[in-house]
């Protein structure tokens, strides 16, 4: 007897005049990314999907792991439709959880790997994720521990032993069927390729944590563009360094190595000295890192001790690429620096090429990306094809807004469509776009964007702190780091020990953690009666 598929409305998270422009011009597709990785399964059984630290798989393991996982999924009664909010660190089971959630019809909620409680709290309350799956150990601290603090109310605990899974729920083990069964059980169930597949937490360009959403054409996109600026041949080995659930670590790890049938060598989390061991021993071709981990594996004694002749290209962004520290890192390995300019929510605006000169690869962000029909918006509101003023983009690379929060929409987009970037920035006259400025008030850390006003939430609630400012002080690695000024309510010191215990137990994220704390007895204050900014810069 067929499994009985219940009926289930899909979300389409774009019109269907879209839609169709877009598979019109050839930047869409039909493939979904199961499509993708069943094809390279049956093309290349036996070919390395993933080395990584927790197991090697070949497509065809990957292909029918995640079938199976989705299976049992759909035994413990999450439905189409519903979202399962996914907590791993790096590694190939992150990658076979996300594909079987899109198998089994479910919305990937991809959490920061460091999350703290309250965040996890906040985007589980936020997007009504039925589940959320853990190991059952997350970064030395026990999953369900995490789930309790959640208050989730069901936790599914995932683990891949050698090339099996293990599945529980409450502690009670569920049934992983074998893959004939399960590719029975979800047959018909999955997403497709312009679905809601996938929302990961920003900091964004309005300053509270919300969910971007993403369908699987939008993250897709990013391939061809990629494949042409790199100059893609068959035998490419990847290094995906970021975090998966972003934008840049899901486009680099999940979705273009199963566009070309490239294997991805992955680590649990970053660390410099393993990072380097590994892309010799793979022989890894291209590099995909965000700025501040590509200096610190410049820093690294080991950069020395490494063979690095196999990488061609390192794709690097996040924040503004340090021109010295770029070419100290082609000329030590021999490899071209890219940099795709974009955001989780507008996606590719413009890419650097290894046919680029070196000033264009590293001192501008390339060429913008014609389907993404760049624009400045001015001061005065006006559009200007060239710039100065407000980077603004509508193509096939835009994410279609934030899940359930209709007011940081309309901060993202105008009225006539278009995504802010919240980046200052100008073509010139050969074509090629620089970013010169931020409007908003962000910290670019490491390629992550930290809202100071989030921080300065968070400092401001420890019951000694009766004013605070938060703002980037310069860093050579990171970008920017965390400064916060404090004016405490007794004029006596507070410590950053004191400061990030009271973090702690509040679930504050360390992401959104001062790494530097100064004790001033007032504030500066501007003219209009703002905290003055430029003034507290000047001191750090």
């Amino acid at each position: 007897m067929e499994p009985q598929v219940p009926e289930f409305s899909k979300t389409t998270e774009f019109s269907a005049a879209t839609i169709d422009r877009y598979y019109a011009d050839g930047v869409w597709t039909g493939d979904t990314i199961a499509d993708l990785v069943a094809r390279n399964a049956a093309d290349a059984p036996d070919a390395v999907a993933f080395h990584a630290s927790d197991a090697t798989l070949t497509w065809r393991e990957y292909d029918r792991l995640s079938t199976r996982l989705a299976a049992a999924w759909a035994l413990n009664g999450l439905r189409p439709g519903d979202m399962i909010a996914v907590l791993f660190t790096g590694g190939a089971l992150t990658h076979v959880a996300y594909l079987a959630a899109q198998k089994a019809g479910l919305v990937t909620v991809g959490l920061p790997p460091r999350a703290g409680d309250a965040e996890i709290a906040h985007l589980l309350r936020h997007t009504g994720a039925a589940a959320l799956a853990t190991r059952a150990s997350h970064r030395g601290r026990p999953g369900h521990e995490i789930a309790r603090a959640a208050g989730v109310g069901r936790h599914l605990v995932v683990d891949l032993i050698g090339s099996d899974l293990t599945v529980a729920c409450e502690g009670v083990p569920l049934p992983v069927p074998p893959w004939e069964q399960a590719a029975a059980r979800v047959a018909g169930r999955g997403l497709g390729p312009d679905d809601l597949f996938f929302l990961n937490s920003t900091s964004g360009t309005t300053g509270r944590p919300k969910c971007v959403r993403a369908t699987m054409n939008i993250r897709k996109y990013f391939g061809p563009l990629a494949a042409e600026a790199a100059g893609f041949g068959p035998g490419e080995v990847v290094l995906s360094a970021l975090p998966a659930p972003y934008g840049f670590g899901l486009w680099s790890a999940h979705v273009v190595p199963a566009q070309y049938r490239f294997p991805t060598v992955l680590t649990a989390e970053f660390d410099p000295a393993e990072t380097l061991r590994l892309i010799e021993r793979h022989r890894v071709t291209v590099l995909a890192a965000v700025t501040s981990q590509f200096i610190m594996l410049l820093n690294a004694p080991e950069f020395a001790e490494h063979d690095l002749s196999s990488l061609r290209v390192l794709f690097t962004g996040g924040e503004r690429v340090p021109y010295h520290r770029a070419v100290e890192f082609e000329e030590r390995t021999g490899c071209a620096v890219l940099q795709f300019y974009g955001s989780n929510e507008a996606g590719p605006i413009s890419v650097t090429r290894v046919a680029d000169d070196r000033e264009r690869r590293l001192r501008t962000a390339g060429r913008p990306i014609p389907e993404m029909r760049v624009r400045f918006i001015t001061p005065e509101g006006a559009m200007d094809e060239s710039g100065p003023g407000q980077v603004a983009v509508d193509g096939p690379g835009c994410c279609p807004g934030y899940f359930r929060d209709e007011q940081a929409d309309r901060v993202l987009f105008r009225a006539d469509g278009r995504l802010l970037t919240g980046d200052i920035g100008s073509v010139d006259e050969a074509g090629y776009l620089s970013v010169t400025g931020r409007t908003a008030d962000f910290i670019i850390r490491g390629g992550h964007n930290v809202s100071a006003l989030v921080v300065e939430e968070s400092v401001g609630g420890h019951p000694r702190v009766a004013q605070t400012a938060v703002i980037g002080m310069p860093d050579e690695v990171l970008g920017e780091r965390v400064c916060a000024f404090v004016v405490t309510r007794d004029g006596r010191e507070l410590t950053l020990d004191d400061l990030r215990e009271h973090l702690d137990a509040a679930g504050v994220s360390k992401v959104n953690w001062p790494e530097r704390l100064v004790r001033l007895p007032a504030l500066p204050m501007g003219a209009g009666g703002k905290v003055d900014k430029p003034a507290l810069r000047g001191l750090v």
